[in-house]
C-alpha cells in the first residue's frame, strides 16, 4: 500500500475525521486531504507524530516494515547524516528526507519555543527544544477551587512539550505543552505529583 491509502486506513480505523487528525498532529485538514489524496506526504516531523498517535513504526507508515540498511541494519528512522553510519545508510536517509516540508514544521517549533519563552515564569529555565509527547502521558488532573479534579487534554493526541527542572527548587519542574491552539505551563512534584497550572493560554 502507499502512504496516503496507509493514512487514510489508520485513520478510519481510529474513527477520526480528516479534521480531528489534523488537530492530533498540528496541520490543517486540507494538508490532511492532500496526504489522502496522494498530492503531499508528511514531513519526517509529522510522521514521528503519526507514528506515535497509531503506534505504528515509521517503516509502517511509508509502506516498508522491513525499510532499513541491508549493510549494518539500521532502521531507516534512526538514520542521520550527522551519525557515523555505513555508506548503504546514506541511500535510505536520502529516501526519508524527500518527506520534507521545507522547514514549515521547524519553524513552527520555534516559534512555539519563542512564544512560551516570552511568558518569563518566574523559576523556569529558557526552552531550547519541543518534543512529541502522547497525551495519556502528560494529561494531569488539576484540582479546581471547589475541589473538583479536571483535565485539559486528549489523552489520544499528541503534543509537544518538554520538562525542565526549577531554577529555584530541585523538587520542582515545570512541564510545558503546546499545539496549533494552545500553551500550557505547569508545575508538578517527583512523578507528577500535586500539579499546579499556571498558564493555559490560548494561540
Amino acid at each position: 500500500m502507499e502512504i496516503k491509502d496507509i493514512l487514510k486506513t489508520l485513520r478510519e480505523k481510529n474513527n477520526l475525521t480528516q479534521e480531528q487528525l489534523a488537530d492530533k498532529v498540528m496541520v490543517t485538514r486540507q494538508a490532511v486531504s492532500r496526504w489522502e489524496n496522494g498530492e503531499t506526504q508528511p514531513n519526517t516531523e509529522t510522521l514521528k507524530l503519526l507514528s506515535k498517535l497509531f503506534d505504528v513504526s515509521i517503516n509502517t507508515l511509508l509502506g516498508d516494515d522491513q525499510l532499513i540498511c541491508k549493510c549494518c541494519g539500521t532502521p531507516l528512522d534512526e538514520i542521520s547524516l550527522n551519525n557515523d553510519y555505513c555508506e548503504d545508510c546514506y541511500d535510505y536517509f536520502t529516501k526519508y528526507q524527500q518527506f520534507s516540508d521545507e522547514g514549515q514544521f521547524e519553524a513552527f517549533v520555534k516559534q512555539l519555543i519563542n512564544e512560551i519563552n516570552d511568558l518569563k515564569i518566574d523559576g523556569m529555565p529558557t526552552v531550547t527544544g519541543l518534543n512529541p509527547l502522547p497525551g495519556k502521558f502528560v494529561n494531569l488532573s488539576y484540582r479546581l477551587p471547589s475541589g473538583e479534579y479536571v483535565k485539559f487534554l486528549d489523552d489520544n493526541a499528541t503534543y509537544l512539550g518538554n520538562q525542565l527542572e526549577s531554577l529555584f527548587d530541585p523538587n520542582v519542574c515545570f512541564g510545558v505543552l503546546a499545539s496549533l491552539g494552545f500553551i500550557m505551563v505547569c508545575s508538578y512534584g517527583e512523578q507528577g505529583s500535586n500539579p499546579e497550572l499556571i498558564i493555559y493560554k490560548q494561540r
